[in-house]
């Protein structure tokens, strides 16, 4: 499988990692390596790790608490902490191993420790893989709010080993999975298709189909670094996925969600939206629900909840000027942004999402 190369970095899925790890270490001549961690992945992927490839003796690891929860910025103050005692300076490298809050936090803390030192991201969740650890986006959430503080900074490296998946629960195999089927729905009406029988999906075949969403965001990044415009395809199904995911965070008597099933509701709530206000087929639209219905528990709302979740979504990091914008659906493949949406219509997306 070939590698991709983006701006200024390779993202690897060859043998060749090890020789680009052996060859970064010399070539850059590191005062200190660190390894990130959390408690998951130090238990799991860490002596994966460790066998595979040649960290120098004295590597230090530094582990968090694992967690959606752990994802803000007293999380950080501790590993920023932890690179000062240890020694850390502006020649060190940070190795971020985990999922999308590993990488998310590791990559913001490495960009901002010291003014910036170098790090690699190698993510061990499908999450992670197709998503968080490309795109150059890093940061931390605001109490309950998602990534509200951060920056867009590439690292030097994003390095993807299909072995990691082997240590994943069903259910955060599927929070990724939301993200493919995402790509599909953005860019590919072919792959979505592919995607859409979950249950005949191999693990010989995943590692293709990796390659192909993280080959799909890179093209969008590509030709809008800073999401200006195209994008902001890639936040379909998240202006209300974030705002689901962070209502069910602080909320103690809900089931916390992880992203893929926040998003996955997101997903079919705006492709309810995009029938009213864009030309998608309602077959497509109902399409895409019996899909995400198949794969991810259902979850059920009441009135109070939703009429809390529609206030927070002023706080979605895409909105301006006071207006809350939509990456909607002309149809499967085919994507429109900035569409803004009354209230009304999302009170009937819910409707929408439950019926059934």
């Amino acid at each position: 499988m070939e590698n991709i190369q983006a701006h200024q970095h390779t993202i690897f899925f060859s043998s060749e990692e090890k020789d680009f790890f052996t060859d970064l270490l010399h070539q850059k001549d590191y005062s200190s390596v660190f390894i990130l961690v959390d408690t998951n992945t130090e238990a799991h992927c860490l002596p994966l790790f460790l066998a595979a490839y040649p960290c120098p003796e004295n590597c230090e690891v530094i582990s968090i608490e694992a967690g959606e929860e752990h994802k803000h910025l007293q999380t950080c103050t501790g590993v920023w902490e932890a690179l000062s005692s240890l020694g850390a300076d502006r020649k060190s490298l940070l190795i971020n191993l985990g999922g999308g809050v590993v990488t998310d936090l590791g990559g913001f803390v490495a960009s901002t420790f010291k003014r910036g030192i170098d790090f690699i991201n190698i993510p061990t969740s499908l999450l992670s893989m197709v998503d968080a650890s490309v795109g150059g986006k890093t940061g931390v959430d605001l109490g309950p709010l998602k990534n509200q503080v951060g920056v867009i900074i590439n690292p030097q490296a994003v390095i993807i080993d299909p072995v990691f998946l082997n240590t994943l629960p069903a259910n955060e195999y599927r929070s990724g999975y939301a993200e493919m089927l995402k790509h599909g729905l953005i860019q590919d009406a072919a792959y979505w298709k592919k995607l859409a029988d979950f249950k005949s999906i191999s693990t010989d075949q995943i590692a293709t189909y990796i390659h192909h969403s993280v080959n799909v965001k890179h093209q969008v990044v590509r030709q809008d670094p800073r999401e200006d415009s195209l994008r902001k395809i890639l936040n379909y199904g998240h202006t209300l996925g974030h705002a689901i995911e962070s209502y069910f965070l602080i909320h103690e008597y809900k089931t916390t969600l992880l992203h893929g099933e926040a998003i996955a509701i997101g997903m079919i709530m705006e492709a309810y939206i995009s029938t009213k206000l864009l030309s998608m087929p309602q077959e497509e639209c109902d399409e895409i629900k019996a899909v995400f219905d198949e794969i991810y528990p259902k979850v059920v709302f009441d009135e109070e909840d939703f009429e809390t979740i529609i206030k927070m979504l002023i706080y979605d990091k895409k909105n301006s000027h006071g207006k809350v914008k939509f990456a909607l659906l002309e149809a499967i493949g085919n994507p429109k942004w900035d569409i803004e949406v009354p209230n009304a219509l999302l009170k009937d997306a819910f409707s929408y999402y439950q019926k059934g």
